[in-house]
């Protein structure tokens, strides 16, 4: 579209007092809501401009580094480029904050384009709690957690699967996933860190694998049930979703710019696992 600048966002926002990424009816407050509002406004437009997300975000779930793109027209992007980042800044609320404005490059789409989204999940298992400053971000878990045997326990779910135990199943949509990294670590501050990375999610997967990781920390179940679960490929109800506010979007992965355009098209086709064979 020549008439058309699609143009990168790089973003970042606490999803403490949002319904999530995606607008909503009902007049519910969405990133995606404030952000196309304060376009709209600061470039003086009667219409507005619709982003485009690399991962949707649940109600509560934060996010370091997401990235978004919008499509603008070529005299709206001319006029306003120089001071456009700028202004969002004093349009926005405070909890969201759009760190730089770009062209993209030919065939980029932030959904599509992207090759992997990494998540980063915090629990404490403190038993005085979670520091009152961190409360907004970090779960507190009342069991003590052994992070050893949660390691154990997620080597056993990497690589390319049906997660669809570990989903909430949407109509039309495939739950086949490819878990590149699972991870977690105690810093020095008793704060447990997962890192979680995939070429894209299904709805709850990643709150939901934490969910099961837990409950091997804890004790209530074995290093070798979660992936048990995986392959019964049915939803297990002593796989819990966690609560979101431990979740934060940290990262989304892009191949070099001539390869984006494959990788959109690509990402585009439905997946399905290779056939184990008959019989």
């Amino acid at each position: 579209m020549s008439g058309v600048v699609r143009v990168r966002l790089d973003l970042s926002y606490d999803g403490t007092d949002f319904s999530g990424w995606a607008k909503q009816a009902g007049g519910r407050r969405t990133v995606q809501g404030e952000i196309e509002d304060a376009l709209r406004t600061v470039t003086r437009s009667a219409t507005t401009f619709e982003l485009t997300v690399a991962g949707r975000t649940d109600a509560g779930v934060h996010a370091r580094g997401q990235v978004a793109h919008v499509d603008l027209p070529r005299e709206v992007w001319a006029e306003h480029r120089p001071k456009l980042l700028k202004r969002l800044a004093g349009r926005l609320p405070k909890d969201v904050r759009v760190w730089a404005l770009r062209e993209a490059p030919q065939g980029f789409d932030a959904r599509f384009s992207a090759i992997w989204r990494r998540y980063a999940y915090r629990v404490t298992d403190n038993p005085g709690g979670v520091d009152p400053l961190l409360r907004t971000h970090v779960l507190w878990h009342d069991w003590p957690l052994d992070v050893d045997a949660m390691n154990e326990a997620a080597r056993g779910l990497l690589g390319e699967h049906d997660f669809a135990a570990y989903c909430k199943r949407r109509e039309g949509a495939t739950t086949i996933r490819t878990l590149q990294e699972l991870s977690l670590a105690r810093g020095d501050d008793g704060i447990i860190t997962a890192t979680v990375r995939a070429d894209a999610f299904c709805h709850n997967m990643v709150r939901s694998l934490i969910g099961a990781l837990l409950f091997v920390g804890d004790g209530h179940r074995t290093p070798d049930w979660p992936a048990k679960v995986l392959a019964a490929g049915v939803r297990d109800s002593a796989v819990h979703v966690v609560r979101p506010h431990g979740l934060t979007l940290e990262e989304v992965g892009y191949p070099a710019d001539e390869l984006l355009a494959a990788r959109s098209a690509e990402a585009r086709n439905k997946r399905t696992l290779p056939s184990a064979g008959c019989c």
